[in-house]
């Protein structure tokens, strides 16, 4: 029986990582499989081959082996967990399953070498092997489990999946339902989240490093990467390799790593990259847990250097290894008891709870000098460099338990895969806030866009749906970034958007505040009470408003009084204070008082901040032995932008999640078979659909459109209206004609059936007039609607992002205006409510100026339903809705106007 061709081989094999940090190559198994099977029977003790097989088997003949690696790949098929590559390839666990004959269910079977049992194999395979069963129609497994084997068993209850068992004599049989549920991902979720906070405890937290390509040559990166390890007082064990010499720094160097006499938890390699490959390979051979490719002329310079990325990216999934980089700068740990400097900066910032993430290795020297001059302190920072391995998301699940850590900040340039990175940043902006600077805001397609939707699906918009929807911050600049997370890892959430401002000028008051107010926080006026007591203490020329200026005259001890009457006021939730210093004295006693009230504020859960105009920094120290400080921006914008995104996550933080609802009556198979149809019939990789077509999909999904009719001459246009009832609209029936408006394809509001033959006439002469007359195939007959608000909804699938869902403020000037926004699929009920409320034309949709309240809730059930449209139809990708009419509450909406493309599969 023939291996599997190349291209299923690649999508059914997967590296996954296990419990203790490593990894393992999961792959369909091969008839040359037969040596490594054998081998891995024979390491196998007796009680394992006991549990596998039911009963005590001493040898396996070659002839067993030869039928165990035959597999069909589709009733039988095999998965095999591999470690090392080539002539060194061992398995180390084997899962499969069977169909029985003319079913839909499948006998499943495991077995793991028992020095790597207790990692997880077992419970990586039955996900694997559930993903290729549902591939191949097969939606239930059975497994036939001793009594005595309860690792097994408790592999299979854990797996999500819903089960069914029942005792028969000896054996357990199990009965698994393969449908990927809420459950089954939530716990795949958690097991994923596991293993990365393991693997990555190699990189920030080792016991042993090895830094190949140390030199005693000044001004190298060799020679800065293991001073720096040194210099910084690292609590493990440090090995500097070079063949070159025999001491770096006053410590004995070895040859290779593989001389290195002890165990090696992490290689850092600052070789060529033309050595890097062998290097990784004796790291391998060597049982370093991870390696860190400081080394550039990878993926970062493309061609050859991609390949050589791809090589070596296999070496290190062959063999278990996590990887940081390559192109990238190394890694930082700040924590006292780890002191890690295994980067070639020379700057260390100060131990902190802010984690900082970056992809770009020259920004990231350049992030440590700023953090360190403003005295922000961090508690870890990662280069990820080209990301060919370890990513941000895995950086993120390993923060979000991270007791040194309280916010994260993010610099990145592109995303690994959206949404897994949506669905953990939704988990760790539960507790912590992330703040994030994305490096790449063009307008990069990959083909040829032809809807509103898809013009407007800008990376930009792409990139702000998906932080929306995974609750991270967005900051413009480095400076946002910094300010942001400075105020975010100092001061307490704030419960709401009331901002005070107290200073000692009135120009810098009234700047922030207008700063404020422009982000939408809000400046309430003081109340009486609080006017009138700071009326008996504050100088006589002092504006008693908010902004609150107390004058020049204002004495330090003034405001100490004035902030803590503040701090008892319930009616505002954050305090700006702003000071201009008249004499270097008075700012040291500034200083004071702030130290003083500060500890105030945070056990009152209320922001406080300060301003002393001109002057940056990361605040003022509240003592020696407190590593909180009180943010000090230097100017309003920096003041407002930090207290905008801090209301934001506290706002966030009491978001409900939301729910993804069920249509049930949605009619999926015949809407599948509309567009498959539609492709069929069109011998094209890409189709338009018709009327009829989207007619039909939209009452498959319970859409509700105007009344219309098709017609082929001016008399079928005729008998259409009087059916249907003027006033109507004539427009264009052709395949190839998608933008009825720019040729004049579309008369309204006609009145009487004459009013329609002409307008057919019409159409048909504006198509001659420009040559395209013989792409009409008739016209489309429509009832006005009058009245309603008109809205644009839309799909577009982004080429990184996939599919996205707009809406907006609709009509020809949608590209004009663009006044819409953009979530990433799949929606929940939450998101479809804030889609409709945060663009402008929610206020037409209230009742602008008298107009009636139009139906908002029947138009959040259309996004809805459309995002569940988009979900079952992967083959949909454009989509417009223009215009939508919203009709007054009640009435519901008329889809007037709908654009589909559809693909045989998706870009």
């Amino acid at each position: 029986m023939a291996d599997l061709d190349s291209k299923s081989f690649e999508k059914y094999s997967i590296s996954v990582a296990l419990k203790d940090g490593s990894s393992l190559h999961l792959r369909p198994i091969l008839m040359s499989d037969e040596e490594r099977l054998l081998a891995l029977f024979s390491r196998m003790s007796k009680q394992t081959i006991y549990l596998r097989f039911h009963h005590v088997l001493t040898h396996m003949s070659r002839e067993e082996a030869r039928r165990f690696c035959t597999v069909d790949y589709e009733d039988t098929f095999a998965l095999v967990g591999t470690l090392g590559e080539g002539s060194e390839e061992r398995i180390i666990a084997v899962g499969r399953y069977a169909r029985q004959p003319g079913a839909n269910r499948a006998q499943i079977a495991f077995e793991v070498e028992d020095k790597y049992q207790g990692l997880g194999i077992g419970t990586h395979l039955l996900d694997q092997l559930a993903y290729i069963a549902r591939d191949k129609g097969i939606n239930t497994f059975e497994a036939e489990v001793l009594a005595e084997n309860k690792d097994m068993m408790n592999v299979l209850i854990n797996s999500g999946f819903n089960m069914q068992r029942q005792y028969q004599g000896t054996t357990y049989v199990g009965l698994l339902d393969l449908a990927p549920t809420d459950v089954v991902e939530q716990k795949s979720f958690e097991r994923e989240k596991f293993t990365s906070i393991a693997s990555l405890r190699a990189f920030l937290n080792p016991k042993s490093v090895a830094v190949i390509g140390a030199s005693r040559r000044p001004n190298t990166i060799g020679n800065f990467v293991f001073r720096n390890l040194i210099q910084q007082d690292f609590k493990g064990v440090v090995y500097p390799v070079n063949p070159n010499a025999e001491v770096v720094a006053a410590i004995k160097a070895y040859p290779s790593i593989l001389d290195i006499p002890g165990d090696i938890d992490l290689a850092i390699i600052v070789v060529p990259a033309d050595k890097v490959q062998q290097v990784v390979e004796e790291s391998a051979h060597k049982g370093a847990r991870g390696v860190v490719v400081l080394s550039s002329g990878f993926a970062d310079i493309g061609g050859e250097g991609l390949d050589r990325q791809n090589k070596l990216l296999t070496t290190i999934r062959s063999y278990g290894m996590r990887m940081l980089g390559p192109n990238c700068m190394g890694m930082m740990n700040t924590n006292p008891e780890v002191n890690l400097n295994a980067t070639f900066a020379n700057i260390v910032p100060p131990h902190g709870n802010i984690a900082f993430a970056t992809q770009s290795g020259v920004l990231g020297s350049a992030i440590l000098m700023y953090a360190t001059s403003l005295n922000i302190g961090l508690s870890t920072f990662v280069s990820i460099g080209n990301r060919a391995d370890i990513s941000s998301n895995e950086l993120l699940q390993y923060w979000e338990d991270d007791p040194d850590t309280d916010v994260v900040l993010l610099y990145l340039e592109s995303f690994g895969n959206p949404r897994k990175f949506t669905r953990i940043a939704r988990s760790i902006t539960a507790k912590k806030p992330v703040v994030s600077l994305t490096g790449n805001r063009g307008n990069v397609q990959k083909r040829t866009i032809t809807s509103h939707t898809g013009a407007m699906a800008t990376d930009q918009a792409a990139t702000e749906a998906l932080y929306k929807q995974a609750g991270i911050l967005r900051a413009d600049t480095l400076e946002d970034m910094f300010d942001t997370g400075s105020l975010l890892a100092n001061q307490p959430l704030p419960q709401g958007n009331r901002v005070a401002i107290i200073s000692n000028a009135g120009g810098p008051a009234l700047l922030t505040a207008e700063a404020c107010k422009s982000r939408g926080l809000e400046i309430p006026p003081l109340s009486d009470g609080l006017a009138s007591r700071l009326k008996t203490f504050l100088p006589s020329r002092a504006n008693i408003l908010n902004p609150l200026d107390m004058s020049p005259e204002v004495s330090t001890d003034q405001y100490e009084q004035t902030l803590k009457l503040m701090l008892k006021d319930t009616g505002l939730d954050m305090v700006v204070v702003i000071f201009i210093q008249p004499i270097p004295r008075l700012s040291e006693e500034f200083a004071a008082v702030i130290r003083e009230v500060a500890p105030l504020y945070r056990e009152a859960g209320k922001p406080l901040v300060t301003s002393i105009l001109g002057i940056r920094g990361a605040g003022i120290s509240l003592g020696p032995q407190e590593r909180r400080v009180v943010p000090s921006f230097a100017f309003p914008e920096s003041t407002a932008g930090a207290l905008a995104r801090a209301v934001e996550f506290s706002q966030r933080l009491k978001r409900p999640s939301g729910k993804i609802p069920e249509f049930p009556d949605i009619d999926r198979d015949r809407a599948d078979r509309i567009i498959s149809s539609a492709i069929e019939k069109s011998g094209k990789r890409q189709v338009w659909l018709d009327a009829g077509s989207i007619l039909g999909l939209f009452e498959s999904y319970g859409i509700k459109f105007v009344t219309l009719k098709i017609a082929r001459t001016p008399e079928e246009a005729t008998v259409a209206a009087k059916e249907i009832g003027c006033p109507v609209a004539v427009k264009i029936l052709s395949p190839s004609i998608t933008q009825k408006t720019e040729v004049e394809g579309v008369i309204l509001d006609c009145r009487s059936g004459d009013e329609v033959r002409k307008a057919f006439t019409r159409i048909k002469e504006n198509l001659q007039g420009i040559g395209k007359s013989a792409e009409m195939e008739g016209v489309i007959v429509q009832k006005m609607v009058q009245g309603g608000v008109e809205v644009i909804v839309g799909v577009t699938q982004h080429p990184a992002f996939g599919p996205l869902v707009m809406f907006g403020l609709g009509g020809v000037y949608v590209e004009l205006f663009q006044d819409v926004i953009f979530n990433i699929h799949p929606l929940t009920d939450i998101d479809a409510h804030e889609m409709i409320k945060s663009v402008k034309a929610y206020q037409l949709l209230e009742g602008w100026r008298g107009s009636k309240r139009a139906d908002i809730p029947a138009i959040e059930d259309l996004l809805l339903r459309i995002s569940a449209m988009a979900e079952n139809h992967p083959q949909i990708l454009e989509m417009d809705l223009n215009p939508v009419k919203v009709l007054p509450e009640g009435q519901f909406y008329l889809v007037v106007d709908g654009r589909i493309l559809v693909s045989k599969e998706q870009e």
